[in-house]
């Protein structure tokens, strides 16, 4: 070899190995996402609520003074599809957790998911998980086999499964019964990945107001245990509030100015976000650290008085705003810049392209079964950084049953097919909500949706078309072509089965006749090809 060809070859492997060092001691962020459960859109001080509404909010009024804060930022419209969207970045129809899962039902998130904590691990992320998960009872469908380490304080169910058994919420249970689900409803697990996850405690009524005071204090432990550490770090930590039945902590009883219970449980919850957030100040990590606050779901108004507030119409459980729009906060210093505000359509989904973008990763083509597999997520760290804006203008709403979607957001316009909720209301100026999610029967519009300016009419009052302005009907082909391609994407990556579901009433003795009379065509004609060699 000649020498100018072996100073070559040497000045060639002295680049590869000052990338690869250069890639080893790159530092990706911390984050960390808080996750509260139904509390309404405007129950926290930078949303109107706080101190306007009897409960004092500091820590997140200065996350958002410090952070970002977010107009236009939805969820899902209940628990178990809010949270598989948030982890899974694809709409929850496609993992088939669209329904709330009961105690025994079994099943879960599929093993074949990517999820954020099983992207992060990719690049080398310690991972943990606290609090409520929601998304099954089996052991693939656990936490610490769906990418995290370790998870703590581990809740399956929505809070007030919790009571069933208790004999002081429920003494009129048969005692059949109650042996049924005390033998179906786990109590809160903890484990470690490659290991079965282990009971730590039963839950019962006297139980649920301690239950975040335990995933604050793992949290708070973990936090210490890692933070210090060469690997960067991923930590979900999902508090039992605000859902319902809320029970404050006995050192947050009274402590609202509003005296009640669910303002108790705000100020409950602010504390514990803001001890979390401290910590990662006094650790001296803030400024690789980004936190996201972020729901569930629109807050759940069926079960008035115990509930937030929420300035739009519709509640959770519905397509309409109040059922998936969200408060959510950012807050990474010297990144996210203080005090910014963003109105841009943007949502829990995007967390999977977001935390990808961050880690240098494209998002997966295949499941991790090698299965074809595709997001519904959009990258939204040039909103965060302050470099631009998120390739999404359009968010789709979907209830528990819905393969296609019963509402559209397109820009300022929203088109709604599904008037769950309005209890025969009629449509117009002068139209109340009554505000009903599950307790209302979904009603699908026969013609032609309702039409909203969510700039204009954010309460949705006033449908715009076939009224004053008839212009607006260019809405409805412009959402039924997006359809179309969107439609297209189940051919070819087919929805998973429901991990549950609810009974929907009863089916007639000619549906049951005309299934059986359809079931046996299809089998003369599967049996016809067989014989015929097709």
């Amino acid at each position: 070899m000649s020498k100018k060809n072996f100073s070559l070859t040497l000045l060639g492997l002295l680049f590869l190995s000052f990338s690869f060092l250069n890639a080893q001691s790159k530092k990706y962020p911390n984050i960390i996402i808080l996750l509260s459960d139904d509390t309404g859109w405007g129950d926290l001080g930078p949303y109107g609520g706080g101190e306007a509404r009897g409960a004092a909010t500091p820590n997140f009024d200065r996350m958002a003074s410090e952070g970002m804060q977010f107009w236009s930022f939805y969820g899902q419209p209940s628990c178990t599809p809010g949270r598989a969207a948030l982890i899974t970045g694809r709409i929850p129809n496609r993992s088939g957790m669209t329904t709330v899962a009961f105690p025994g039902d079994g099943g879960g998130l599929p093993k074949a998911e990517w999820t954020l904590a099983s992207l992060l691990k990719r690049k080398n992320y310690n991972t943990f998980f606290a609090g409520k998960w929601h998304l099954g009872e089996e052991e693939y469908a656990m936490p610490i086999a769906q990418g995290f380490d370790v998870m703590k304080n581990v809740t399956l169910y929505h809070l007030n499964a919790y009571t069933y058994t208790d004999p002081d919420w429920n003494a009129d249970m048969p005692a059949d019964i109650r042996a049924q689900w005390v033998k179906g409803t786990k109590g809160a697990l903890e484990g470690e990945a490659g290991k079965p996850s282990r009971e730590v405690r039963k839950i019962d009524g006297k139980v649920i107001p301690f239950l975040d005071q335990y995933t604050e204090e793992e949290s708070l432990k973990w936090l210490k245990d890692n933070a210090k550490k060469d690997k960067p770090f991923f930590m979900e930590i999902s508090f039992a509030k605000n859902h319902q039945p809320n029970l404050p902590h006995p050192d947050y009883v009274g402590k609202s100015a509003g005296k009640n219970k669910y303002a108790d449980c705000i100020v409950e919850l602010d504390a514990r976000v803001g001890r979390i957030m401290d910590e990662v100040r006094n650790l001296g990590i803030a400024e690789n650290t980004l936190i996201i606050y972020t729901v569930d779901n629109g807050t759940w108004q069926d079960v008035y008085p115990d509930c937030g507030y929420t300035p739009f119409r519709g509640t959770k459980g519905t397509d309409r705003e109040g059922g998936s729009r969200i408060p959510t906060m950012a807050w990474w210093p010297g990144k996210i810049k203080a005090g910014s505000k963003n109105s841009d359509i943007l949502g829990t989904l995007d967390f999977m392209a977001t935390f990808a973008a961050l880690t240098d990763q494209e998002l997966p083509t295949v499941d991790r079964e090698g299965k074809p597999t595709i997001f519904d997520s959009y990258d939204m760290s040039p909103v965060l950084l302050g470099t631009g804006k998120s390739k999404r203008d359009m968010w789709m709403y979907f209830t528990e049953d819905e393969l296609m979607p019963g509402a559209v957001r397109i820009g300022k316009f929203k088109a709604v097919f599904n008037l769950r909720g309005d209890n025969g209301q009629a449509t117009g100026g002068l139209a109340v909500d009554s505000n009903l999610g599950w307790k209302g029967a979904s009603n699908y519009v026969a013609t032609v949706p309702q039409i909203f300016d969510l700039w204009a009419d954010p309460q949705e009052r006033y449908d715009l078309f076939m009224n004053n302005f008839t212009e607006k009907t260019w809405f409805l082909p412009t959402v039924q072509n997006i359809l179309k391609e969107f439609v297209k994407t189940y051919e070819k990556y087919p929805p998973s089965p429901l991990q549950s579901q609810m009974y929907p009433g009863p089916t007639t003795i000619n549906d049951y006749l005309m299934f059986k009379h359809v079931k046996e065509k299809l089998n003369a004609t599967s049996n016809s090809k067989r014989s015929s060699g097709g």
